[in-house]
C-alpha cells in the first residue's frame, strides 16, 4: 500500500513558478513509477509527467515541456514537480499517482487527493 499527500498548490501570475511536493507513505515507495496529472474545471484529468522507479526515464505532457520539472527524493519518498513559466491553462488540480507508468489512468494504482493550482493572467 502506498499513501500519496499533495503539499505546494496556491495562486500564482503567470509567468511565476510553483514546486510540488507529493509525499509517500509505505515500505515499497522505490518499486513504484510516480506520475503527476491535472484536472482542469470541465475537462478530463490529463498526465503531465512522470518519473521511473529508477528514475532514469522521465517523461512530459508536450504543453508543459521544458517548464515543468518531475524529480524524485527516494531518502525523502517524495516526488516533486518544478513549474516554471506557469501559464493561465494550467489552472487545475494536480494529482501525483503510484503505479506502473505511462500517460494513462489506469497505468497507476495509489492517487492523492489533489492539489489546487491557479494561475491568474
Amino acid at each position: 500500500q502506498v499513501q500519496l499527500v499533495e503539499s505546494g498548490g496556491g495562486l500564482v501570475q503567470a509567468g511565476g513558478s510553483l514546486r510540488l511536493s507529493c509525499a509517500a507513505s509505505g515500505r515499497t515507495f522505490s518499486n513504484y513509477a510516480m506520475g503527476w496529472f491535472r484536472q482542469a474545471p470541465g475537462k478530463e484529468r490529463e498526465f503531465v509527467a512522470r518519473i521511473t522507479w529508477t528514475g532514469s526515464s522521465i517523461l512530459y505532457a508536450r504543453s508543459v515541456e521544458g517548464r515543468f520539472t518531475i524529480s524524485r527524493d527516494y531518502a525523502k519518498k517524495t516526488v516533486f514537480l518544478q513549474m516554471n513559466s506557469l501559464k493561465p491553462d494550467d489552472t487545475a488540480v494536480y494529482y501525483c499517482a503510484a503505479g506502473r507508468g505511462g500517460t494513462t489512468e489506469w497505468q497507476y494504482d495509489y492517487w492523492g487527493q489533489g492539489t489546487q493550482v491557479t494561475v491568474s493572467s
